[in-house]
């Protein structure tokens, strides 16, 4: 794939760069099928298909009786011939009878209504009826939400309990789906410690691992982490050489600039190759993406603020490619900008933005912080706004807001 020097002034676009990720993305090819109930947020290697209907036989869709309409023209009164309870089948209703039933009940043969029971007055061991329904009245018939040989979840669905009771319901309890996919996480820095550890001074806690280590477990990912490697070329080829050796795909987090301190360039260029980006994007400008050996490597900026821009809307979409989803780009809806600004930039700039109702409409307006190496105001905000490059920004302007509920599953 091409890329562009980091010594260039060019910037590539956010969309450019991301179609040209997806496009060199390869999806694993090994499958294994797994009880249906430890199948969540895994991805479907092939389609589900049902060999049954849904519901399976025609019943009632609430508390009621059961009658044949022909048997209520001379009158609306009838006896009660048998009563079917939920998970009991009954026998054939009497010509004149009711059989009385209840939500879910299997239709007895020779009935084709349900009168529900509030339009039913019962004395004893017969029932008088408001009125005569129609034909099919509160009957849910064979076959209303799956006929057999349809397709209840494609290949490449991501699987959630949606599909999962979907699945349950034509009585399927196994399916096959990918692998997960093994990410290892590089985090390098002499300034790096893990919370817990003493702080001394010039160092700062390793939060970066902890943001691609949820972010990738909420995709499944099967994470790797050795612990923070030193500043140094050696250890830093080392680290890489080993991740080529069992992961799928590499992630770091800075490192990957010409500072005299910047190892992960150098030792990934001498194991492998790397394309250095620079995206026209804020924050999150520095991203780098090549191969260990045979092994994808993403490196991504160093600034918490820029890590979690650049792994939502671009590692992410990436990940979901390699796990055979067919559901890869971040969603977003639009939404009507809450505030001004009366210069654009060169970038798409990525806010993080908060939503609020006013006078009956859907606003949103950044957090206190936008700053890169600020990670708190991701807590404050509820996505990303996304301000398009060279864009002006005038209040009720609509403007694309892409939803952590959305990016964080």
């Amino acid at each position: 794939m091409s890329g562009c020097s980091c010594d260039s002034d060019a910037l590539m676009p956010f969309a450019e760069a991301l179609e040209t990720l997806l496009a060199s993305a390869q999806c694993i090819s090994e499958t294994e099928t797994v009880l249906l109930d430890q199948a969540n947020n895994r991805v479907l290697a092939e389609p589900v298909i049902s060999k049954i209907s849904v519901p399976p036989a025609a019943n009632s869709a609430m508390d009621g009786y059961a009658v044949n309409i022909e048997s209520l023209t001379a009158g609306l009164c009838l006896p009660i011939s048998q009563r079917i309870a939920a998970g009991e089948q009954g026998v054939v209703l009497q010509p004149g009878t009711a059989a009385r039933i209840f939500t879910g009940s299997e239709i007895p043969p020779g009935a084709n209504a349900v009168v529900m029971q509030e339009r039913c007055i019962r004395q004893g061991d017969n029932v008088t009826f408001e009125g005569i329904p129609e034909a099919g009245a509160n009957i849910r018939p064979a076959g209303q939400d799956i006929q057999p040989g349809r397709c209840v979840a494609e290949k490449g669905a991501r699987l959630d309990g949606r599909h999962q009771g979907v699945i349950a319901s034509v009585g399927i309890n196994r399916v096959k789906v990918y692998r997960r996919l093994r990410v290892e996480i590089i985090t390098t820095g002499d300034e790096l410690v893990m919370p817990g550890e003493i702080c001394a001074g010039g160092q700062i806690y390793n939060s970066n691992y902890f943001v691609l280590r949820g972010m990738l477990e909420a995709l499944g990912c099967e994470v790797i982490f050795t612990g923070i490697i030193g500043d140094t070329l050696t250890e830093t080829r080392e680290a890489l050489s080993l991740a080529a050796e069992r992961a799928d795909l590499i992630i770091s987090s800075g490192g990957v600039s010409v500072g005299e301190e910047d190892y992960v360039k150098a030792a990934v260029e001498s194991l492998g190759e790397l394309d250095l980006w620079r995206l026209a994007i804020k924050p999150g400008k520095p991203l780098a993406y090549g191969r260990v050996g045979q092994v994808p490597f993403l490196g991504l900026p160093g600034n918490p603020g820029a890590v979690l821009v650049t792994f939502l809307m671009i590692a992410r979409p990436y990940l979901l490619s390699m796990l055979g989803s067919n559901s890869v780009e971040p969603a977003c809806f639009p939404v009507k900008s809450g505030f001004t600004r009366d210069k654009p930039i060169a970038r798409d700039e990525f806010l993080r933005a908060s939503l609020e109702w006013s006078e009956g409409q859907l606003y949103a307006a950044p957090v206190h912080s936008q700053s890169s190496g600020v990670l708190s105001s991701s807590v404050l905000a509820q996505g990303f706004l996304r301000i398009p490059a060279q864009q002006k920004v005038c209040e009720n302007d609509l403007l694309p807001f892409y939803p952590f509920d959305g990016l964080l599953s």
